[in-house]
């Protein structure tokens, strides 16, 4: 529940402070109290005890093996926070090894107790070891573990049968970007023949599908050279020489600019940046640089041809992400909006938190 929704509190609240939510002296719902967070209460509904997170551990697994049944698919979100009713808690499955990240602090007390009642769920998902990432800004992530030996370095997992290499101590997120799994796998059925530019192309996951895909050359483009190396990997992994293909380690609105002067142009552009608004104040910032990164792609855009834009801002819904992508803003009248997808299903989210539904994809051609 957000801080500005509760009108008031009693007793001592620390992080991880069972309490009771009240509504005219009536018990409407239980959590966990997150004092330092603008969501004041992690909201569980029922009573937080080891038995509750089992139960809630339990059904989720369940989701994800119906899910990826007969998928080859090993990579997933085996527990995404909100959207399985376990707030502040996300789980990412790599293979035989789990990543846990934790939003907010009202569970980090509770560490002991999530262990106990995650581990033998997790486990019959032939996971050996998990362990918790934790990101301090401008230092190396810290990899702690909660069962089993250290993670390794990096893992090679399959998506729909592509084989990549995931960076599990120093990749984003929890390693990699599984939200955009079957973005990744559109992209696939849509590069035969066609020339295709992937930018803020991090560990290549969309160039690695259009070369699978039948594109007839792939540009990826990143600031991160760590990305391109990882990239590589997983072309060679999959049969892909990387070496008929471009890694280019630039800035993305930079590389814009240099190949718009030179007249290049691209059949099919994939775009997908990091957030550009970490709160609601950026918004106004975020926008603008979202119109100037599409007016760009555009400029690069040959004629038929295919623009994926991505956003995984929360702070910009559909409609503000739209509105950096019509006609004025891509100084061109010729696209038109053929799909637009949200997150997958094993990043579910509930009907009264939209917050959750925060990754928009955008085809258009």
């Amino acid at each position: 529940m957000w801080r500005e929704s509760i009108r008031g509190t009693s007793g001592v609240i620390c992080a991880g402070t069972p309490v009771s939510v009240l509504n005219e002296g009536n018990v409407i719902g239980h959590g966990l109290a997150d004092p330092d967070s603008p969501i004041l209460v992690r909201s569980w509904g029922e009573p937080f005890n080891e038995k509750l997170v089992g139960a809630r551990a339990a059904a989720a697994a369940s989701l994800r093996r119906r899910l990826f049944a007969g998928q080859r698919t090993n990579a997933f979100r085996l527990i995404a926070g909100e959207g399985d009713r376990m707030p502040g808690l996300v789980i990412d499955v790599y293979e035989q090894f789990a990543v846990v990240r934790l939003d907010g602090d009202s569970l980090r007390p509770h560490r002991e107790l999530l262990t106990r009642a995650l581990e033998p769920i997790v486990k019959q998902l032939d996971v050996i070891a998990m362990s918790e990432r934790e990101s301090v800004r401008g230092e190396k992530p810290k990899l702690t573990p909660w069962f089993g030996d250290a993670l390794p370095s990096q893992v090679t997992v399959e998506e729909y049968g592509v084989p990549f290499v995931v960076d599990l101590h120093d990749g984003q997120k929890t390693g990699a970007f599984l939200d955009q799994r079957d973005n990744r796998r559109l992209v696939g059925t849509l590069a035969k023949g066609r020339r295709v530019l992937n930018l803020f192309s991090y560990a290549g996951g969309f160039s690695l599908h259009a070369a699978l895909g039948g594109a007839t050359h792939v540009t990826s483009v990143d600031i991160a050279p760590k990305g391109h190396a990882t990239a590589q990997k997983s072309f060679a992994l999959a049969s892909v020489d990387p070496n008929q293909h471009s890694f280019v380690t630039a800035d993305v609105f930079q590389f814009l600019d240099r190949s718009a002067a030179r007249g290049d142009l691209w059949d099919l552009i994939v775009c997908d940046p990091p957030s550009f608004a970490p709160n609601e104040k950026s918004v106004a910032t975020a926008l603008a640089a979202y119109r100037k990164l599409h007016k760009g792609c555009a400029q690069l855009l040959a004629r038929e041809g295919l623009l994926c834009a991505a956003s995984c801002s929360s702070h910009v819904d559909v409609g503000r992400f739209m509105s950096t992508l019509d006609d004025a803003s891509l100084g061109r009248s010729d696209l038109r909006l053929l799909q637009l997808n949200g997150p997958p299903p094993d990043h579910p989210t509930l009907a009264a938190w939209p917050e959750g539904r925060y990754l928009k994809f955008a085809l258009l051609g």
